[in-house]
């Protein structure tokens, strides 16, 4: 399997595409207009412009990279690929309009996998005729530096497809971990109630959003407190995720936080509007 498929063009397709195309594969990217493909691969060289300036590879591998990579429109352009990868917005309708469209195209035995973070894997196989030869990838951002890949069996997902998906992700450099098929798979079921959590810490003046990230930080050796993870992930997202989780699993503790929900409600959704739970304005 040299050549992957790739269906979107937004920040995690675009970083799965840069892993792949620096690991030697060709990818082909589709995007539903031309201004989409555009940014995508204009973010890949962003990227490895940086990489660059960084003296972490030479300008000839960064020229290499950025030609295994062609952007196109056509679905039709995936037909050559040995395994597409759908990474658009987590929209069940959007998904199943591009999954069946696709499915009719490809190769009986191409592998179709999908990088949603929320959505049930076995309902999104059911919607086409592969099922033993669909599967879960769920990367983390950014991908070329975050090393674990979810991979998440339907139902019907044949073990020589999950044998398949976890050789690749090796070759992508990942850490491949096998999880079921359940609402939030392993990580977003974890980490996003303890944002939640967070968040209501902060709504009870238990401290500041400051001394909240500084006792994870510090207290559990996390990276990065959850409140600044919140805002860097999106509170958006963040919202979408734990709504999901609670429509699942029908819990109350995973029910969006008013600190959360105020926030999505004011604009205020991180990082990328400036403001969340932090003020990046400055």
């Amino acid at each position: 399997m040299q050549r992957i498929g790739i269906i979107g063009t937004g920040t995690m397709a675009t970083g799965i595409a840069q892993n792949a195309a620096q690991c030697g594969y060709d990818v082909v990217v589709r995007g539903r207009s031309q201004d989409s493909v555009d940014k995508c691969t204009a973010g890949v060289k962003k990227a490895l412009d940086r990489m660059v300036a960084k003296e972490k590879i030479t300008q000839a591998a960064a020229d290499e990279t950025l030609g295994h990579i062609q952007g196109t429109l056509a679905l039709e352009d995936l037909k050559s690929c040995g395994l597409v990868i759908e990474s658009v917005a987590e929209d069940l309708e959007l998904k199943r309009e591009l999954l069946e469209k696709v499915d009719a195209l490809l190769e009986d035995d191409t592998i179709l996998a999908t990088n949603t973070s929320s959505l049930s894997v076995t309902k999104l196989a059911s919607l086409t005729n592969r099922p033993a030869q669909f599967i879960g990838m769920h990367f983390f951002n950014p991908v070329p530096m975050m090393k674990l890949v979810e991979v998440v069996s339907g139902l019907r997902t044949s073990d020589a497809t999950v044998a398949t998906v976890r050789e690749l992700a090796e070759k992508l450099g990942k850490v491949p971990v096998e999880v079921k098929d359940a609402p939030g798979f392993v990580v977003n079921r974890v980490l996003f109630p303890m944002i939640n959590e967070a968040a209501f810490a902060l709504g009870e003046g238990v401290s500041t959003a400051e001394g909240i990230d500084e006792c994870m930080k510090f207290g559990c050796n996390h990276p990065m407190g959850p409140l600044a993870l919140a805002d860097l992930v999106g509170l958006d997202v963040v919202h979408a995720i734990l709504t999901s989780l609670h429509r699942e699993y029908g819990n109350p503790r995973y029910a969006p936080c008013l600190e959360i929900t105020k926030r999505l409600e004011a604009g205020w959704l991180g990082r990328k509007a400036g403001r969340g739970f932090y003020d990046y304005s400055g």
